[in-house]
């Protein structure tokens, strides 16, 4: 669901340089909403001095992946951008996520990297530690960061820099379907209270009374097992960089998945093998109770279910040692070191984060809004299923853990191999223990631990 909003009608651009000028000078006296984005036109621009000289005509590229619909909002707020700063002009670089890290690694090895790019944590690293990446302390006195959420700004600090800033926040969760619960004769649980073995006998008195499954199971999404392992005060990855988790960890996390399947609480490996995206799960289809899935996705899932669909947290998050849920950073921005327009670039990267005008229309594309301010500002234009992710979130932040450090150099590699492996569990073809050794083996080759 998306809430319906008039389209901005890029104007005209002013005549002259110095009519543009005068429109920043004049934004100044408003009501403060946009005054250090004002602030830093000013210094970009050299007028803090009453210098009434052109600006520099500046190009930056932005770089962004996602769905058509990213695409159009992205670009309402790159024209709106554009009105207040006549001398800037964004260049749009966006395509699908699978395409997305081929093209920015072919184009950063060859000298030409977008001035402002979109990163994921587990490339992020990467891209940081070849020096590619502006430290962005560089440009504090354009970029503003002081509404930031805390929990969520850490996830772009790398060896002493800050490289990437979070563009919003979501967080791995368990999405429950309200009907299939109904039907069953069975209530929703606890989720301050409830345990891992709370959450399987859910599983099978929902499969045993009912024609719907308890769970689709899934054991290649790493958040699920960082948050398994987070409970149990270990962690995915170390700030050193290796692995933090034991075998037996994995292999426990793994092997009640397993159980499930193989008591019918849960479908086959076929049938597992099957699903594809939010679309066709088993929530979705109101044909399951449960299922791993972020906070942002919720959106999709609630598209296609009939029944209503209620946020919960992951189960044992008081059972162990600490909680292991945390903000995830739905993704970053982060500049170029090559750009030759540092403060335009910080510029916008301001705009985009601190702007609320411009949250208004992206909302929570890019994940619920990291500056706190604004999140709460846009809290009343959100569609049901959104306001009902930023309640949970707000609800659930005081018990979160710290969020766990970047991952690190090579970790790119570690879905595809958790993902292959999990599916030789599920399969059969190799014990929970075995594929957890394996993990873990083929693992550390890829992130050098």
């Amino acid at each position: 669901m998306r809430l319906q909003r008039n389209r901005r009608i890029t104007p005209v651009r002013l005549a002259t340089a110095s009519a543009a000028l005068a429109l920043i000078l004049s934004a100044c006296g408003d009501d403060g909403d946009d005054e250090s984005t004002d602030d830093a036109a000013q210094q970009a621009a050299g007028d803090d001095d009453g210098d009434d000289s052109d600006p520099e005509e500046v190009e930056l590229r932005f770089s962004w992946w996602g769905s058509d619909s990213r695409h159009e909002e992205t670009q309402e707020i790159i024209d709106l951008f554009e009105e207040e700063h006549p001398h800037i002009s964004i260049v749009p670089d966006f395509t699908d996520w699978g395409s997305y890290w081929d093209r920015l690694a072919t184009s950063t090895a060859g000298g030409d990297a977008p001035d402002i790019m979109t990163q994921e944590e587990r490339y992020m690293t990467d891209y940081a530690l070849r020096d590619q990446l502006l430290d962005l302390n560089e440009v504090s006195d354009v970029l503003d960061l002081s509404e930031i959420d805390e929990l969520a700004l850490g996830g772009g600090e790398i060896d002493g820099g800050l490289y990437a800033v979070a563009t919003g926040v979501n967080a791995f969760t368990v999405v429950a379907n309200t009907q299939v619960f109904d039907d069953a004769g069975v209530d929703l649980p606890d989720d301050t209270a409830w345990t891992w073995d709370d959450f399987y006998d859910i599983v099978g008195e929902i499969a045993e009374n009912s024609d719907a499954y308890g769970l689709q199971p899934e054991g290649s999404n790493e958040a699920g097992l960082k948050v398994y392992a987070r409970q149990r005060g270990e962690a995915l990855y170390d700030a050193d960089g290796s692995f933090g988790f034991s075998p037996q960890t994995l292999a426990g996390f793994w092997q009640g998945l397993l159980d499930a399947v193989e008591a019918g609480h849960a479908p086959d490996a076929t049938e597992v093998m099957e699903f594809e995206g939010p679309d066709t799960s088993l929530v979705a289809t109101d044909d399951g109770a449960m299922g791993f899935w972020w906070t942002n996705q919720l959106g999709a899932l609630d598209g296609v279910a009939e029944g209503e669909l209620e946020l919960l947290r992951m189960p044992g998050e008081f059972e162990h040692q600490q909680p292991g849920m945390y903000l995830k950073p739905a993704m970053f921005y982060s500049i170029s070191s090559q750009t030759e327009h540092p403060e335009e670039a910080a510029m916008f990267v301001d705009f985009l984060l601190n702007d609320v005008r411009a949250a208004e229309i992206m909302l929570t594309d890019r994940g619920l809004p990291a500056n706190l301010r604004v999140r709460d500002e846009i809290s009343t234009l959100l569609p049901e299923t959104e306001k009902q992710v930023s309640d949970f979130m707000a609800e659930i932040a005081p018990d979160l853990a710290d969020p766990p450090p970047p991952p690190p150099h090579g970790a790119g590699e570690i879905p595809d191999i958790l993902t292959r492996i999990w599916e030789e569990v599920l399969f059969e073809q190799v014990s929970p223990d075995d594929g957890a050794q394996q993990f873990i083996d083929e693992g550390s080759a890829a992130i050098g631990g």
